[in-house]
């Protein structure tokens, strides 16, 4: 296979027929064997995974036992999957996460920042309010992790420093649904505070069609191993609360709304995405063995080009049904206006897929 040269694969941004911005973009489409179905740009680009590692991360916490120990439900695993917009649903349900687990805010290692969710933006602002570690994006990983460090019986003291032993755990997990090892997995921290793990971007798509080959398996009533029932369970708290992973208004959030279960989306800070979706008619005519992973970087970071690209990606393999495109759609073709709201430039979409068929 011959790979493309990221120059043959971006989205612009013009102005009345004149180019302003060129965004490079990547994409590895696979399947549930991790073979490479279709790509965009360099479908092996080293990416950090950043938020777009939660559903990893959330099943190190669950493969402790965290959730039967101290009573987490559905909703507490989607938010330990979210960057969540501090509204007043993910406030709560991540204080209540802390205190099933007996842990306090200020033992958060996550800052305070403003949210995502303009309107409660603007709310803080009017208030004059300055947001704390609970507040941020981030907060139900972190409430997960300090359960899950009390959950192994160690101390919750700088769990989220890459030597602790619950860090193990998502290094053990990181590795083996990727299909790496240690040395080929790298680590940065995140915004939040977070160690983020750095994979080929097809490495990432494989990711998360393990997860939803884990819903397809725990749907089918036949008998299986104990992780995957687990990630079946991630996939399901993910794309049947996906309020609780985003929030309102959010492109995670109305993306697995419009798929109705059949489909988990999250993105990573810098433009990084993942999708995973479950085997249905659609995947098989793709020429996909059982589930498919999509992984998306924008080179750029810039992450209203990644949505539009994400959506653009999901119309083009004609994942998108009707009803799917129009709850995406101020997403997928984005408007540039100037400040008397008068549309002065389009999106546009060059994306040359390569097919490993």
């Amino acid at each position: 296979m011959t790979i493309s040269s990221y120059n043959d694969s971006y989205v612009i941004i013009d102005r009345n027929g004149i180019i302003e911005n060129r965004h490079f973009v990547h994409a590895a489409i696979v399947d549930s064997t991790g073979k490479l179905l279709f790509s965009l740009g360099d479908p092996s680009r080293i990416t950090l995974l950043r938020s777009a590692a939660k559903p990893a991360q959330a099943l190190a916490v669950v493969e402790t036992g965290a959730l039967e120990k101290f009573g987490f439900d559905n909703a507490d695993l989607a938010l330990m999957c979210a960057s969540h917009s501090s509204e007043d649903r993910h406030i709560a349900r991540a204080r209540s996460m802390l205190a099933k687990s007996q842990h306090t805010e200020d033992q958060l290692q996550c800052g305070g920042h403003p949210a995502l969710n303009p309107a409660v933006n603007r709310e803080w602002i009017k208030r004059d309010f300055e947001p704390t570690g609970i507040h941020n994006n981030c907060s139900g990983k972190h409430a997960g992790m300090l359960a899950g460090a009390r959950a192994l019986a160690v101390s919750s003291n700088d769990y989220h420093l890459l030597t602790h032993p619950i860090q193990a755990r998502v290094r053990e997990v990181v590795e083996e649904l990727s299909g790496l090892s240690e040395e080929e997995v790298k680590w940065g921290v995140d915004g939040c505070n977070m160690p983020a793990p750095a994979l080929p971007l097809s490495c990432l798509a494989k990711l998360y069609a393990s997860f939803a080959r884990a819903s397809d398996a725990s749907a089918s009533g036949d008998s299986i191993d104990a992780r995957t029932q687990r990630m079946g369970q991630i996939f399901n708290a993910m794309s049947q609360m996906p309020e609780m992973v985003g929030g309102e208004g959010r492109f995670c959030t109305l993306l697995m709304e419009a798929f109705q279960g059949s489909l988990i989306g999250k993105v990573g800070a810098d433009g990084c995405y993942g999708v995973g979706m479950r085997e249905s008619e659609i995947s098989r005519k793709m020429g996909a063995v059982g589930a498919v992973g999509i992984a998306v970087k924008v080179e750029d970071g810039n992450l209203d080009i990644l949505y539009a690209a994400v959506a653009e990606i999901l119309e083009r393999m004609k994942i998108c049904k009707q009803e799917s495109k129009k709850n995406l759609d101020a997403y997928h073709h984005p408007t540039i206006k100037n400040t008397k709201g008068i549309v002065t430039g389009t999106t546009k979409f060059h994306f040359s897929f390569r097919s490993t068929g």
